[in-house]
């Protein structure tokens, strides 16, 4: 599995209240959320974001209260995958349980900047700073986890299995 786009960038601690702002919270279609993805910390991200791109955020992204709205939000909007230096705990388990493709890599988030070019390789963990030529090692993917991210998250996943 891989991915390939352009970089949104962010800094420390993107809480969820900025990701989907509460105000928003009484949809729960991913496709309105997504027209509402980021906008209190970058109003612009919904109307440029693309199929594919990439956010790259510096320590504790998705932190503060726990809502999977978060995650869908980011997922609906297209984008194929978060880099960052650390992920609070409870937004890493919403990401993967809907299907985003999360990666921990403390070089790659702090060297990638906005509107790079970047691929990611999840069966090996390499993330490819196209527009750069920089290659750092991300944690791969266990198989098991690709099938579920697959699926689209853990309750497709299941009912797969079925």
């Amino acid at each position: 599995m891989q991915a390939k786009g352009t970089v949104f960038k962010y800094g420390d601690n993107v809480d969820t209240d900025v990701i989907i702002p509460a105000r928003y919270l009484n949809s729960s279609d991913p496709a309105e959320l997504a027209t509402h993805c980021m906008e209190d910390i970058d109003k612009s991200f919904a109307k440029k974001v693309q199929a594919g791109d990439i956010i790259v955020a510096n320590k504790n992204f998705g932190c503060g209260s726990s809502r999977e709205h978060a995650p869908i939000s980011i997922k609906a909007s297209g984008v194929s995958c978060v880099i960052a230096e650390t992920f609070a705990r409870i937004f890493y388990r919403n990401a993967i349980n809907i299907g985003l493709p999360i990666i921990e890599c403390p070089e790659a988030a702090k060297a990638i900047n906005a509107g790079d070019e970047v691929s990611i390789d999840f069966d090996s963990g390499l993330i490819t700073d196209v527009t750069t030529g920089q290659k750092f090692q991300g944690q791969a993917f266990p198989p098991f986890m690709q099938n579920l991210i697959h699926a689209g998250g853990l309750v497709n996943y299941i009912n797969e299995e079925q």
